[in-house]
């Protein structure tokens, strides 16, 4: 549900349409209106005539965002548009995004705790090694991007050199979360489809670091630059703090959802040839590659719940930008869709850290597990 604010303005001429003879009961009027001031994105439009001393609605359709020049009239008389002095905005979305993000926030920093804690245990493979360090930085990226989503949510009342900062932060940060799925969904295709060629953990992070980070900056930066550098209804939105959508394929919305569309597809790409091939797998493996085989599937699972969560995320981010408010009910379920799955797509990485098949401990096996938590837990303390 949408609300409005503010009294409209007259944005138009007054037309006045009259006939000859009687007005017939079936009367249709469609006026196409020059407007006086181009309608922002968000801001309603009423079709309004002259009824004694007051202007009124009834009789009288507005074309909606795509014909948003146009006024459908059941009668004759004066007729004008009224428009909005202020967008329209969604009845307590604010309120479901600050609560999302800080919910967020906050279960991310537990779960990069939580890695903190056992990295030492779980890391038993390069594959493992993997899809930990992975899930580290995709959570890094998901924490700094979600911060400043908050940050700067309050657009009217935060400069516009931090709008600006902001836009660029989220921009990287969200585009390196999908590059270090690529690092997971790649390296994982290699090593299934090369078995006998291991890459070592220092050559993966420097590949993961290059691809992860190093090409997020480069698409950022280039981005900048090309989009008035930086400038403010060029590069990013001052309503939004973020990324400007100027209509099919325009904008440079588009250098973050051509990017995490690539990524998506090369993942969906990657998945069934590493599923076909462990299907394929040799049962005469030796215990190496059958315990590397388990950590491959571990990490196949990750990839697979994390690519739809959030490339559907997204999906429904690009469709808040493209569906006006105006256009009724179905722009409020998009944004509160989008909104919740922005908000609480972090469930699915701390899912991720915690769904692992449990093994059988001995005595001191578990012991030496409860003494390494005990002092990890006391280092952390000893730095607060």
């Amino acid at each position: 549900m949408t609300t409005e604010l503010l009294q409209p303005l007259i944005n138009s001429i007054v037309v006045a349409a009259t006939t000859d003879g009687k007005q017939r009961s079936n009367t249709e009027v469609n006026i196409k209106f020059g407007l006086l001031k181009a309608r922002p994105r968000n801001v309603k439009i009423t079709c309004v005539y002259r009824d004694k001393n007051k202007w009124s609605s009834e009789g009288c359709q507005w074309g909606g965002p795509d014909n948003e020049d146009s006024c459908i009239c059941n009668h004759l008389s004066s007729f004008a548009v009224l428009m909005s002095k202020e967008p329209l905005k969604v009845l307590w979305l604010e309120q479901v995004t600050y609560v999302g993000l800080g919910i967020s926030i906050v279960s991310l920093f537990i779960g990069l705790l939580i890695e903190l804690v056992v990295w030492s245990d779980v890391v038993k493979t390069n594959t493992l090694y993997l899809r930990h360090t992975a899930h580290v930085n995709i959570s890094l990226c998901l924490l700094v991007g979600n911060a400043c989503f908050l940050a700067s949510s309050e657009t009217k009342s935060i400069t516009e050199a931090w709008c600006r900062t902001s836009a660029v932060l989220k921009h990287f940060c969200y585009l390196a979360m999908f590059f270090w799925m690529l690092c997971l969904s790649t390296t994982l295709l290699h090593q299934t489809v090369f078995l006998f060629h291991k890459v070592s953990k220092k050559s993966y992070l420097r590949f993961s670091l290059a691809l992860g980070y190093g090409c997020p900056v480069i698409v950022v930066f280039v981005t900048f630059l090309s989009y008035g550098a930086g400038s403010e209804g060029v590069y990013y939105s001052k309503d939004t703090c973020w990324l400007v959508y100027s209509g099919l394929f325009k904008g440079s919305i588009y250098t973050f959802v051509i990017p995490v569309a690539t990524i998506v597809f090369i993942n969906v790409f990657s998945m069934l040839v590493v599923i076909m091939k462990l299907l394929s797998h040799n049962q005469n493996a030796d215990m190496s590659q059958e315990k590397e085989k388990a950590a491959a599937k571990t990490v196949l699972r990750s990839v697979i719940l994390l690519t739809p969560i959030f490339g559907v995320t997204w999906v429904f981010g690009l469709a808040t930008m493209i569906i006006d408010l105006t256009s009724g009910i179905q722009a409020d379920v998009v944004n509160y869709i989008f909104v919740v799955l922005n908000a609480f797509q972090v469930g699915s990485t701390l899912f991720m850290k915690c769904n692992r098949k449990p093994q059988p401990l001995t005595r001191k096996h578990s012991h030496k597990v409860r003494l390494g938590l005990m002092l990890k837990m006391k280092s952390i303390y000893s730095l607060v």
